[in-house]
C-alpha cells in the first residue's frame, strides 16, 4: 500500500513538473527566437528611432509633408546631411527641463503616497496588488498616478496664470531637443534592465533568457524589474513621464496655437479634450491597468522602456503638433462628427472594461446589461506548480467580440485623426499604428490565452467567435 502511495506520489509530481515546464515555456514572452521574430525586432531596433525622427523632422522643416523630405533626396536637391545640419541638437537648456521633469515625477512616484482614494469616491488608489505572476508571485503597487497627474498639471497652470517661470509653449519651443534627451534616457533604462536582469534580477524565477541578445533586450528579461520595495519600472514608465506629460504636450501645442495665429482652433480644443479624457481614464483606472497585457504579460525591455519614454509621448501627440503647423477650424457638422465619434469610443471602451472589471471582483455574481453574466470556467498552472482557476466571460460587450474593448479604442483613435481635416496623412499614422498594434495584441494575446487555457480557450472561441467587429473579424 505504501508503495504504490509513493508510486502515485512520484506520478503526480512528474505531472506538475510537466506543467510547471508547459506553463514557463508558455506564459509571458518567448523561451525560443524564430527567424521572422528576429528579423521582426531588428527591423524596429534600426528603424523605429528613425520613424520617429522623420515624423518630427518632417513638421520641423517641411510643414509636416512626409514626402516632401524623400523627393529631396531622390532628387537631389538636399542631401541627408543638409537635413541633419537643420536639426536641432541636445542643449543644456532642454537636458536641465527633462532631467527636471523625470526627477519630478519619480519624486510624486515614490515619495507622497496616494490621497486621492480617500476623498473621491469609487476612485480605488493606494497600495493594490497585482496579478499572479508565471512564478506565482503577487507584487504590491502605490498607485498614485492620479495624484501626480493632478499635482503636474495645477502647476502647470499655476505657472501659466501666476508664477511665470516658463512660457507655456516651452514644450514645442525645445520639442526636438527634448526628443534626444528622451532617446537617451530610453535606451539607458533599456540597457540598465537588461544588465539587472542578468546580474541582480528582483525575482530569478520571473526572468526569461533566450540567449539571444536582440530579443532579449528588445522584449526584456525580467518580468516586474524594481528598485527597493515600491519603484517598479513598467508601472513607473508606463504611466510616467510618458502619459501625465501627453496632456502636458498638448496643452503647450495649444498655446504654441495661440501664440502663432492668436486663436485656438476647435480642431486644437477636440484633440485636448479626447485625449485629455483618454489620459484622466487612463490614471481614474490605474489600478484596473495591473491587470492588463503589459503588466500581466510583457517582460520589461527596450519594447516598454524606449516606447514609453520616445514613441508614446512623440507619435501619439502627433495630431496637436501638426495643429501647430495647420491650424484646422472646423465646421460645426465635422466638429460634432468628431465628438460624438470619440466620446462613443470613449464609452466602449471604458464599459467594456468596466464589464470585465466587475465580473472579476465579483466572480461572477453580479449583474451585466440586467441579467447575470454567463460565463466558461478556465483553469490554468504557474511556474510553482499551482494551479489556479478563472473564468471567462461570454456576455455583455464580451459577448459581442473577444476585444470589443479595443474596437471602442480604435473609434478614439480615428477621432483625434478625423479632428485634423483631410489635407495630410500624417495625423493619421495614429490610427494606422493602433490598428496594427491592437490586432497584433489580440492575436498575441490569444496565442497567449491558448497556451495557458488549452481546451478551455477551444470553447471560449467557440462562444465568442469574432475578435474586434462583430459579425466581420
Amino acid at each position: 500500500m505504501a508503495a504504490h502511495q509513493e508510486k502515485k506520489l512520484a506520478e503526480e509530481r512528474r505531472t506538475v513538473q510537466n506543467d510547471t515546464k508547459a506553463s514557463q515555456g508558455q506564459w509571458g514572452r518567448a523561451w525560443e527566437v524564430d527567424w521572422f521574430s528576429l528579423a521582426s525586432i531588428l527591423f524596429l531596433l534600426m528603424f523605429a528611432p528613425l520613424i520617429v525622427y522623420y515624423f518630427i523632422m518632417s513638421c520641423d522643416q517641411y510643414q509636416c509633408s512626409l514626402t516632401d523630405p524623400l523627393l529631396d533626396l531622390l532628387t537631389g536637391n538636399k542631401h541627408l546631411s543638409d537635413i541633419w545640419n537643420r536639426t536641432p541638437m541636445l542643449t543644456y537648456r532642454a537636458a536641465a527641463i527633462y532631467c527636471l521633469w523625470v526627477t519630478f515625477q519619480v519624486v510624486l512616484y515614490v515619495s507622497i503616497p496616494d490621497f486621492c482614494h480617500k476623498f473621491l469616491p469609487g476612485y480605488v488608489g493606494g497600495v493594490q496588488e497585482g496579478a499572479v505572476t508565471p512564478a506565482g508571485v503577487v507584487n504590491k503597487y502605490e498607485i498614485n498616478g492620479l495624484q501626480a497627474w493632478i499635482i503636474t498639471h495645477v502647476l502647470w497652470f499655476a505657472n501659466a496664470s501666476c508664477f511665470h517661470f516658463f512660457s507655456p509653449p516651452i514644450i514645442f519651443d525645445t520639442w526636438i531637443p527634448l526628443l534626444w534627451c528622451a532617446n537617451i534616457l530610453g535606451y539607458a533604462v533599456s540597457t540598465f534592465a537588461m544588465i539587472k536582469g542578468y546580474f541582480f534580477p528582483t525575482n530569478a524565477k520571473d526572468c526569461k533568457f533566450t540567449g539571444n541578445f536582440f530579443y532579449d533586450y528588445m522584449m526584456g528579461i525580467e518580468f516586474n524589474p524594481r528598485i527597493g520595495k515600491w519603484f517598479d519600472f513598467k508601472l513607473f514608465f508606463n504611466g510616467r513621464p510618458g502619459i501625465v506629460a501627453w496632456t502636458l504636450i498638448n496643452l503647450s501645442f495649444a498655446a504654441k496655437q495661440q501664440e502663432l495665429y492668436g486663436e485656438v482652433t476647435n480642431s486644437m480644443i477636440l484633440v485636448n479634450v479626447l485625449q485629455g479624457i483618454y489620459v484622466l481614464d487612463f490614471f481614474w483606472n490605474e489600478a484596473w491597468y495591473l491587470k492588463t497585457i503589459d503588466i500581466c504579460h510583457d517582460h520589461f525591455g527596450w519594447y516598454l522602456g524606449w516606447g514609453d519614454c520616445v514613441w508614446l509621448p512623440y507619435l501619439y501627440t502627433l495630431q496637436g503638433l501638426y495643429l501647430v503647423y495647420h491650424p484646422v477650424q472646423l465646421c460645426t457638422a465635422h466638429a460634432a462628427g468628431v465628438l460624438v465619434l470619440g466620446l462613443l469610443g470613449y464609452y466602449i471602451f471604458r464599459m467594456t472594461n468596466h464589464q470585465k472589471d466587475l465580473f472579476r471582483r465579483t466572480n461572477g455574481n453580479c449583474s451585466i446589461w440586467g441579467k447575470k453574466p454567463e460565463y466558461i470556467e478556465c483553469s490554468y498552472t504557474s511556474v510553482d506548480g499551482t494551479k489556479y482557476y478563472s473564468k471567462l466571460m461570454t456576455s455583455g460587450f464580451w459577448g459581442w467580440a473577444r476585444h470589443f474593448n479595443y474596437t471602442g479604442d480604435l473609434m478614439g483613435s480615428l477621432a483625434y485623426c478625423l479632428a485634423c481635416g483631410f489635407e495630410h496623412i500624417l495625423p493619421y499614422f495614429y490610427i494606422i499604428y493602433m490598428t496594427i498594434l491592437l490586432t497584433h495584441r489580440c492575436i498575441r494575446d490569444e496565442h497567449r490565452c491558448s497556451s495557458k487555457y488549452g481546451k478551455d480557450w477551444e470553447r471560449y472561441t467557440a462562444a465568442v467567435p469574432y475578435r474586434l467587429l462583430p459579425g466581420i473579424f
